[in-house]
């Protein structure tokens, strides 16, 4: 009897102890300030640190200090306030887009321009809205095609812009950055050209309502028909759906609803593993891949900003198996066999992100354990002397030499909200932009 019972109680789980979201979003704020002095005691004044070299990295062999900006807005909501205002300092006396280079106008807009928009928002600093400003007006030609989806790259100086092949996510994630600016500096050109390009990739899905993962901006030809929510799509979804609502735009809240309709008839896939929103046919439907990865972790959050919280909940305890089946997660995984295809993990914010969101509709402590668990594991193995680095390989947990900008504008902003006040920001007053840039509603 004494036997079984000993049994009994060892086959009993033991409850996880109570997050104390308190001492958790202080953890997260003194991690966020041993990134942020690695780089300012490394990599001031320029994009990127690289950690273990103790160096620095520069996108386009120029500096237009992608961390500064995007780290900003979450030194504010932090209320690390001399670390804030000093980095505010840096941007409005240095920060110049005067210079003869030719950028990728995705990420430019998502994290500089994104940036500078809710950094003004939070300190009305207009010398941040002239940057932004500046910079609107040098990405405008890029919009200039036959079809008026943008081309990939815009030379900041010249504004010639090249590279016709580019994909949902660089054609359809502008409308956020560009429409804040129209209603910031009251010049409709900004919201007009984004919301053309939107429209003119929208127009082109496929007759069962997909879109591909890659499109010639200049004929609006489809050159490859892989129909997913992954990286090269993942944003453009979100935007409809962030657009309807920051705006109150009609149209992109149809766009959103039929787009949504599409991915749930043609996408969703249960397997043994969990449910989980796998690879298409734009044309047919016909399932060509069980791939999902760290880049398509964000669609939790954007199901649960829609209101389907059923799918957002499934979705996100499947991202969570994928998570711990290596104790963090890989960018790209076959769900079917949980075999690992890609073994890198640049210190992604989606799943992180879900979380977030899904804490905020549900309450539910189960979403304070999972942010436990990043942030646990985010320390066990990316932490460096200097600041965190990226992995090569979360199997051997070999670690690259690189903290992409992001980590400090997204992965922390998102683990310090999950466990701070709810009245931290003011959830349902703004919406964040796929950089996590927050934005006035």
């Amino acid at each position: 009897m004494k036997k079984l019972l000993l049994l009994l109680l060892v086959a009993v789980p033991v409850a996880a102890q109570p997050v104390d979201r308190a001492a958790m979003a202080a953890r997260v704020r003194a991690e966020f300030l041993h990134a942020w002095h690695g780089y300012e005691r490394y990599a001031w004044g320029h994009d990127e640190l690289r950690p273990l070299s103790k160096s620095w990295v520069d996108w386009y062999g120029q500096p237009l200090l992608m961390t500064p900006v995007d780290a900003l807005d979450t030194m504010l909501i932090m209320g690390l306030d001399d670390e804030a205002a000093k980095t505010k300092n840096f941007i409005v006396e240095k920060l110049s887009f005067d210079r003869n280079i030719s950028v990728k106008n995705f990420e430019i807009t998502i994290r500089l321009l994104g940036g500078l928009l809710s950094s003004y928002e939070m300190t009305g600093d207009a010398r941040l809205l002239h940057l932004a400003d500046d910079l609107g007006r040098r990405l405008l030609p890029v919009f200039e095609s036959p079809t008026g989806m943008p081309y990939v790259c815009i030379n900041l100086k010249t504004g010639e812009a090249d590279d016709e092949l580019s994909n949902p996510a660089e054609v359809g994630t502008l409308i956020l950055e560009f429409g804040t600016l129209s209603r910031l500096t009251h010049d409709p050109v900004y919201f007009d050209k984004a919301k053309r390009a939107l429209d003119a990739l929208y127009a082109r899905r496929s007759k069962i309502g997909l879109v591909g993962e890659e499109i010639d901006v200049e004929s609006g030809v489809w050159i490859d028909p892989a129909s997913h929510v992954g990286g090269a799509i993942d944003s453009y979804y979100e935007y409809l759906l962030k657009c309807s609502q920051l705006f109150a735009d009609r149209d992109c809240a149809s766009m959103w609803g039929e787009s949504l309709r599409a991915l749930n008839d043609c996408l969703i896939d249960d397997a043994a593993s969990g449910l989980w929103y796998g690879e298409v046919d734009m044309r047919t439907g016909e399932r060509t891949a069980a791939e999902f990865g760290a880049l398509n972790a964000f669609f939790p959050a954007v199901l649960a900003l829609g209101g389907d919280l059923r799918h957002a909940e499934q979705l996100e305890n499947s991202c969570y198996g994928m998570w711990n089946d290596q104790a963090i997660e890989p960018e790209l995984i076959d769900y079917r066999s949980m075999e690992v295809l890609d073994a890198h993990y640049p210190l992604r914010p989606e799943i992180i992100e879900s979380a977030y969101y899904l804490y905020h509709y549900t309450k539910d402590p189960r979403y304070l354990e999972m942010g436990r668990t990043f942030f646990e594991d985010l320390v066990r193995y990316c932490r460096t002397d200097d600041g965190y680095a990226v992995l090569q390989d979360v199997i051997t947990k070999k670690q690259g030499d690189l903290m992409p900008s992001y980590f400090l504008a997204e992965t922390l902003k998102y683990l310090y909200l999950l466990f701070a006040p709810d009245d931290t920001v003011d959830f349902d007053w703004v919406i964040f932009n796929t950089e996590a840039h927050p934005l006035r509603r």
